[in-house]
């Protein structure tokens, strides 16, 4: 075989591939959708392979296709949610760890932080205090961090069997990910950024085993972060 021959077929190959490739992502996003918009589940292990495995890639197609970059963190997420649930809540939560983002916490808090997180004073001024207080009385141990950091120190120090995570998505997906050892249920923020976000507190609680009716209760009723619910699509 010559070398133009080698090179030729090389080329027909990578062409494949590539092609072979757009289609995979492509399918991928579509079935994401599915799962987000009419929340069933298709393909689960085909979504987390592409997604885990071309991440980086998956975001830059879903941008040259005109759709928010963040639905590949999002669909990591459901998609894990799905995957794990049932498992998940056969775990005591006694063994469960409850992460909360210290962005959640009041402007004025007063939060000291120490290797393991904020230690919350239980000001009742945001809904870290209604989520820690809630958590220790059912069992969970609460940590409250400021970044991936504690997270490695948090996983390294403790034992535990599942997590509860609340994060912004890229965030969040990129923990369950690394965290895939482990059932996890993750929470994604209504609003992100370094300070002020916002979180739906039901949610949480429900993630938590709280009932429907005792999280109504519990969801404060005003917010530091008043702006109306959002999902990213």
């Amino acid at each position: 075989m010559t070398i133009s021959a080698f090179y030729q077929i090389f080329g027909q190959v990578v062409l494949v591939a590539g092609i072979l490739l757009l289609i995979l992502l492509s399918v991928t996003l579509i079935l994401g959708r599915i799962l987000i918009e009419k929340d069933r589940l298709v393909f689960p292990k085909l979504l987390l392979f592409t997604m885990d495995v071309f991440y980086g890639l998956f975001k830059k197609f879903s941008e040259s296709v005109g759709v928010n970059a963040k639905i590949v963190d999002n669909i990591g997420v459901e998609v894990r949610n799905k995957v794990n649930e049932k498992h998940f809540k056969k775990i005591d939560p006694k063994d469960t760890i409850l992460v909360l983002p210290h962005c959640l916490r009041h402007l004025e808090c007063e939060a000291k932080l120490e290797t393991s997180g904020l230690v919350c004073k239980n000001c009742k001024r945001c809904v870290i205090g209604v989520l820690k207080d809630k958590g220790e009385k059912m069992g969970f141990r609460v940590f409250i961090i400021p970044g991936s950091t504690f997270l490695k120190k948090i996983v390294e120090q403790n034992k535990f069997k599942a997590v509860i995570g609340v994060a912004c998505f890229q965030d969040l997906n990129l923990a369950m990910m690394n965290l895939s050892n482990f059932p996890c249920q993750g929470v994604p923020l209504l609003r992100d950024g370094c300070v002020n976000t916002k979180v739906d507190t039901r949610a949480v609680l429900e993630k938590m085993g709280v009932k429907l009716k005792e999280a109504k209760k519990l969801t404060p009723d005003n917010s530091c972060n008043p702006e109306p619910n959002r999902r990213i699509l």
